[in-house]
């Protein structure tokens, strides 16, 4: 890892998985994901879990407003997740909204996990997918996620209690954020 706040957030990822922890947040909430993030960064960051409260940007992409982000966040957590497409447009809307200043890629692929597992009985084999043409496809997802969904779909496994297929897409989910061992 770059560094040891890296290498702590992915110890303490994999540590979600190995207590247990995991199988206690709320599946597809925002508090859920607030969750999430509080156990990646916390002791790292002191808004580990927090809401952003300023707008933040990447290149010339701005994420949800702060002044409506809580409404934005709502709305998101109603979406429904009934099918593939479904949780795929919701895990877009949440990338959109963007509810952390830092972390939200590692925390939101996580929840997205999560919310395929309960749903559909399968997680995301993420070590299969190239970094450039996933973060292409999230770089556009927010205009027409079909790339996103091309990309995922064949990637989905029913292996969700498969220890080497989480830890290595933890491996893979921390290398697409620049982050290698």
């Amino acid at each position: 890892m770059k560094n040891n706040l890296d290498a702590e957030s992915f110890e303490k990822a994999l540590h979600l998985y190995i207590s247990g922890e995991i199988d206690k947040i709320e599946i597809g909430t925002v508090k859920g994901l607030q969750k999430i993030h509080k156990v990646l960064f916390d002791g790292l960051y002191e808004f580990a879990g927090k809401i952003r409260d300023r707008n933040i940007s990447k290149g010339n992409f701005r994420f949800a407003n702060c002044l409506y982000l809580n409404e934005v966040l709502s709305a998101v957590e109603k979406m429904p997740e009934n099918t593939f497409e479904e949780i795929i447009a919701k895990y877009v809307e949440m990338n959109v909204a963007h509810p952390f200043f830092e972390g939200n890629g590692r925390s939101t692929r996580i929840w997205l996990d999560m919310i395929l597992k309960k749903n559909l009985g399968k997680v995301v084999d993420w070590s299969a997918i190239d970094k450039e043409q996933y973060l292409s496809a999230m770089e556009r997802s927010p205009v027409n996620d079909l790339e996103l969904r091309f990309l995922i779909q064949p990637n989905l496994t029913d292996k969700v209690d498969d220890r080497e297929v989480i830890f290595k897409g933890i491996e893979q989910s921390y290398y697409y954020e620049g982050y290698e061992k």
